[in-house]
């Protein structure tokens, strides 16, 4: 019997249907071993010798890999064909075989770019063994990643706030988000006018812009410097403000316009290169609107159901039978004109790519659409994608004719530009930005009528326009990706993990697509520019990766390496020695943000806002949502101001005789009822509904909020009551803890009974419960033969088995969890609730004997 051991339950599901009997395959659930989660993990003295401990959750799996592999007559190790998946092989061959020398023989490792039956046979055909100098790669990122993280997090904690955390890589994305913020905060607009003028010939319209004055070019937005808002020094142009435009679109209307030039010059365009990992997720977040994580999960399930090649790669190359593949059916589906005269063949420009990979494309040689797969939602969208654009490599150039038309009125000249497309070619399949290539090549068409030189037009209407230039744009998922990439920062393979990482640490937010550095973000990225320099440096973090490439080329000594990047004088360990007495808290937690007269300071609860007036110091909360090029002076001393004045008083609670005051808190505008004193009981607060002003409210309004949830009346069938509420999510309705959101109109401060029963009859649409159906049924508790399954929830994925739920490690996906998994997991969730009763008992215990 051979066993073959991949990561995930999918993969093996697919590779058990192309292997027969003699073969049983098994999955390790990703990794199986790493650094334990406290503490550093690495011995430094003994050659940064990691301390490998095996991963939560993961005893079960061992366990059966273990088992499988005893009775095995060879072991094949099908992780995937990256530095992780070596790393995986090489730990299940470390944990299972031990000090076994016999067992350890049986281990042989297969490798393949795309789960076809024909790939994984030969694949079979050719085990190799593991290669060292890519694991002692991947472990020295492991480690570097550690040493880093480790030794510098307590430091952010102790000088800025608790929770703060750096990485290799991280640290570097957060400086390239919080760089372009500052651009956006240091921008001045600049304005000028145009003028269009409406033409006509032979009853046909176009529209010019007008060029020149006088011979003189006329101002447009890339003449202004972005730091002053004025006209770059040295720009010979006439800048039109609204008085001269005005005054020059009189003057030409009754103006005679000309032909005076025409130019036509002809162009090709050649598709692009197949995708790699950072190209598939720049594509798929502008085209797809899709995240890099989503896109990378999206990926890895295709890939693993044998539609695509492996989706982590940074090259660029296809195959001789996928370029055959992908000619057979651009012929068949588009004819012959559409195919490329000779082969594509692309190479990757960059030293470090693996070439032994392939670019990603679709898997085998058939080239099935995705309505020919039957493919739905995300994954027919993004293997279209995929389709469209390794289909368009072998495809012909598309051939454009542009056409430039000059046309004198008087003293001034404008311009109209046209643009046809002789020949589509490769745009048929792909356009790059547009997901329906057919319209796509419409829209890229200007077409302008006939004209010869010396010809009147018509002038219909002559329109002057307003125009700022606008500040540079903040970066998207792709956009951050692009630049990630072109600077040699971290692995393609890593991007999706490494902006979400930024996401979850509050050192962004994502808003229509935009990731928005937090004032946290411009803490940290100063702090380690002034004490770390090099951490936060591109050109370094880029050689470090290079350095990386070395190692698993087996050209560095991996422990050479680290021991040159962490000890020494100049390494990681004395910097840190050197800085931390010197890094000032007050400093460091301080955000120096250009031309606003208050501070920013960085406080337990948020970013807040300091000032010192009259020997007193003044502070306000910065309302969440304000992004840090956003935050002028006029809005920062308003908010110290409101903050000075203390709160509105809106009189008092008639019952309990306290003040009701209306309020501004981080997350908006709140009432009140009574004060906040040390030791008490925190008071009654809630928050104003979105439709409500604060300047509308009154003390009724506020008596009203402060109650809810409130009683509407009583449920005919079960007798209990019917509440109406504003929580963390927003006003809502509740019936023995069915809640129901508030659509549209409903206002909740005077929703009925009547239509409090329709929302509740109704069935939900979103939330943890609103899923009556399981993501999946893994099987079912061998004790009580009831399902357990797994389910999507507000903070994750999770597993459940009765009353008892269990989230998934992190790491691990829906697919990934077998019953064994599933018993740890609740296990574990039973062991940890069980110690907290316990602990909240003693706790109990000893306030009361402290207070006797």
């Amino acid at each position: 019997m051979n066993l073959v051991i991949v990561e995930s339950p999918a993969k093996a599901r697919t590779l058990k249907s192309y292997l027969g009997d003699g073969f049983s395959v098994e999955a390790s659930v990703g990794h199986v071993r790493d650094l334990p989660k406290s503490g550093l993990g690495v011995d430094v003295e003994r050659g940064f010798e990691p301390e490998y401990v095996t991963i939560e959750g993961k005893g079960p799996v061992l366990k059966k890999l273990g088992a499988a592999a005893r009775k095995a007559d060879s072991i094949l190790l099908a992780t995937d064909p990256d530095r992780e998946g070596e790393a995986i092989a090489y730990h299940i061959v470390e944990a299972l075989s031990g000090g076994n020398r016999k067992l350890r023989e049986r281990f042989r490792r297969i490798t393949f770019n795309e789960i076809t039956k024909s790939a994984v046979r030969a694949a079979i055909d050719r085990p190799g063994e593991i290669d060292l100098p890519r694991i002692e790669a991947q472990q020295a990122r492991r480690i570097l990643d550690r040493l880093v993280g480790y030794k510098l997090s307590p430091l952010l904690w102790k000088k800025i706030r608790r929770g703060l955390s750096a990485g290799r890589v991280q640290s570097v994305a957060v400086r390239l988000l919080v760089e372009r913020e500052r651009e956006r905060r240091a921008f001045r607009s600049g304005s000028w006018w145009s003028l269009r003028a409406h033409l006509a010939v032979d009853g046909r319209a176009f529209t010019a812009g007008l060029a020149t004055l006088e011979g003189v070019a006329v101002a447009a937005g890339r003449d202004f410097d972005e730091r002053t808002g004025r006209l770059k020094p040295g720009r010979e142009v006439v800048l039109l403000d609204r008085e001269r435009a005005e005054a020059l679109r009189a003057s030409l209307a009754d103006a005679v316009f000309t032909v005076a030039k025409l130019q036509e010059k002809r162009s090709t365009r050649s598709p692009y290169p197949p995708f790699t990992t950072a190209t598939l997720q720049q594509e798929a977040n502008r085209k797809l609107n899709l995240g890099a994580r989503e896109t990378m999960r999206i990926a890895q399930a295709l890939y693993e159901a044998g539609r695509i090649t492996y989706m982590r790669t940074d090259s660029v190359t296809l195959s001789e039978a996928a370029i055959s593949a992908i000619r057979t059916r651009v012929e068949a589906k588009y004819g012959a004109e559409y195919l490329s005269p000779r082969p594509r063949r692309y190479r990757t420009k960059s030293r470090s790519a693996q070439e032994a990979h392939e670019a990603i494309r679709p898997a085998g040689v058939e080239m099935p659409t995705a309505a020919e797969l039957g493919l739905r939602g995300g994954q027919k969208a993004l293997y279209d994608l995929i389709w469209r654009r390794a289909t368009a490599t072998q495809m012909s150039d598309a051939r454009l004719r542009h056409l430039s038309v000059h046309i004198e009125a008087g003293d001034a000249r404008f311009r109209a530009s046209g643009k046809v497309i002789e020949f589509p070619g490769f745009f048929r399949a792909y356009v790059e930005g547009s997901d329906d290539p057919e319209a796509a090549l419409e829209n890229q068409e200007v077409v302008l009528p006939d004209m010869r030189e010396g010809q009147e037009l018509a002038c219909r209407k002559l329109e002057s326009r307003s125009h700022e230039t606008k500040p540079p744009p903040r970066y998207t998922d792709a956009a951050l990706v692009k630049e990630l990439e072109a600077d040699g920062i971290g692995r393609p393979s890593t991007y999706a993990s490494i902006i979400s990482t930024v996401l979850d640490r509050g050192y962004a937010v994502r808003r229509n697509k935009q990731l928005i550095p937090t004032f946290i973000a411009f803490a940290v990225t100063a702090l380690l520019e002034d004490h770390f320099p090099n951490l936060v440096d591109t050109g370094f973090t880029s050689e470090m990766e290079e350095a990386l490439d070395e190692i698993a080329r087996g050209n560095v000594d991996w422990r050479a390496y680290l021991e040159g990047f962490y000890s020494g004088r100049d390494g990681l360990e004395a910097r840190l020695l050197e800085h931390e007495e010197a890094i000032d808290p007050r400093e460091a937690s301080t955000v120096r943000l250009g031309n606003l007269t208050p501070r920013v300071r960085i406080g337990r609860y948020g970013p807040f806002l300091e000032l010192e007036r009259d020997g007193g110091r003044l502070t306000a909360s910065i309302p969440d949502g304000i992004a840090p090029a956003d935050l002028g002076d006029e809005e920062a001393l308003e908010l110290l101001e409101k903050s000075a004045e203390g709160p509105d008083r809106l009189g008092e609670d008639p019952e309990s005789g306290e003040t009701i005051y209306l309020m501004e808190g981080r997350f908006g505008p709140y009432v009140q009822r009574g004060e906040a004193a040390r030791g008490a009981a925190k008071p009654k607060r809630a928050s104003l509904p979105g439709h409500v002003r604060p300047e509308e409210v009154t003390l009724a309004t506020a008596l009203k909020l402060l109650a809810m949830p409130t009683p509407l009346g009583m449920h005919p069938e079960s007798g209990e009551p019917v509440k109406v509420g504003i929580g963390r999510y927003g006003p809502y309705v509740v019936h023995q803890s069915d809640f129901r959101s508030l659509v549209g109109g409903d206002d909740p401060l005077d929703i009925t009974f009547d239509r409090a029963m329709q929302l509740l009859s109704a069935p939900k649409t979103r939330g943890r419960r609103a899923s009556a159906k399981p993501m999946r049924t893994v099987g079912d508790h061998p004790e009580d033969k009831q399902p357990i399954a797994i389910y999507k929830g507000r903070y994750g994925p999770y597993v459940k088995h009765g009353r008892m739920n269990a989230s998934l490690p992190k790491g691990v996906e829906p697919d990934d969890v077998t019953v064994p998994l599933a018993l740890d997991l609740l296990r574990k969730r039973r062991e940890r609730d069980a110690a907290k009763k316990a602990g909240a008992g003693r706790g109990g215990a000893r306030r009361k004997a402290s207070g006797k």
